[in-house]
C-alpha cells in the first residue's frame, strides 16, 4: 500500500530536522536578516519585568535580545514546532544560565497560549515565521487573544524584492523555498479589531518587512474612530 504524501508540516519538519544544526551559519542572519530582527525587538518597547512570547523561536536567535530587554524580573517564552530547532535554542538557554527563559514545542495555531504562562503576555514577537506557519491566521488570532491590555506585537517577515533590488528576486525566492517560507503571503497586512498598526518598515527593497501593532484605544466622546 503506497505511503500517503507528506503534508506541508511534515515536509517543513523534515527540512528543519536536517538543517537545524547549521541553520545559524547558513541562514544569512548577519548580512541579511539580523537588521529586521533588531528592529522588530525595538518596536516592542520592552521594559524590565515584561512577559514576552517568541512565536516560532527556532534556534533562539531572538532570545538574547529579549532576555536583555526584560531582565531577570521578566519572562521570555519561546514556542516552536521543530524539536531539532528547539534543541539548539535550549542549548543556548542552558549555556547562558537564563532561569526565566522557557521553551515549548508545539504548533502556534493549536497550542493554547494561556497554558504557556500564567496570565497574559505583554508582547509577542514573530520573526520570519508567519510566512511558514500553515494556519498563520489562526496563530495570529491566538496571539492577539493572549495579549495583556496595552500589549504589543512585532512581526518581521519576508517578501520578494522590488525596484532596484529586483535583480536579487531569484536569490530571495530560493532562500524562501529552502526555508519553507511563502514570500507572497504578506502577513504584515494582518488586521485585528483590537490592535492598530503603528509601524511598517521595509528593508532590502521589500525582501524584509517589519510591522508593529499596539492596542487600539477607544476614541474619546465626540471623536471619530
Amino acid at each position: 500500500m503506497p505511503d500517503h504524501p507528506a503534508s506541508p508540516v511534515d515536509r517543513r519538519l523534515g527540512r528543519y530536522a536536517v538543517g537545524a544544526r547549521f541553520y545559524d551559519l547558513l541562514s544569512l542572519e548577519r548580512p541579511v536578516y539580523r537588521p529586521g530582527r533588531l528592529l522588530g525587538v525595538q518596536l516592542l518597547g520592552l521594559q524590565p519585568g515584561d512577559r514576552v512570547l517568541d512565536l516560532g523561536c527556532g534556534t533562539g536567535l531572538n532570545l538574547p535580545l529579549l532576555r536583555a530587554a526584560v531582565g531577570e524580573q521578566g519572562r521570555v517564552v519561546g514556542l516552536d514546532l521543530s524539536p531539532q530547532m528547539l534543541a539548539r535554542a535550549r542549548h543556548r538557554v542552558r549555556s547562558a544560565g537564563w532561569g526565566n527563559v522557557h521553551l515549548h514545542q508545539g504548533d502556534a495555531a493549536a497550542v493554547p497560549l494561556d497554558q504557556l504562562l500564567p496570565g497574559q503576555f505583554d508582547a509577542v514577537l514573530m520573526t520570519y515565521t508567519m510566512s511558514i506557519i500553515e494556519d498563520y491566521r489562526k496563530a495570529w488570532e491566538r496571539c492577539v487573544a493572549a495579549l495583556a491590555p496595552a500589549g504589543r506585537i512585532a512581526l518581521v517577515d519576508l517578501g520578494l524584492p522590488r525596484g532596484r533590488w529586483a535583480p536579487l528576486r531569484p536569490l530571495a525566492n530560493l532562500a524562501c523555498r529552502i526555508g519553507g517560507a511563502d514570500p507572497t503571503r504578506a502577513p504584515w497586512e494582518l488586521q485585528s479589531q483590537h490592535l492598530r498598526q503603528v509601524e511598517h518598515a521595509i528593508l532590502l527593497g521589500g525582501h524584509v518587512h517589519i510591522a508593529g501593532w499596539a492596542e487600539r484605544r477607544s476614541p474619546r466622546p465626540g471623536q471619530n474612530p
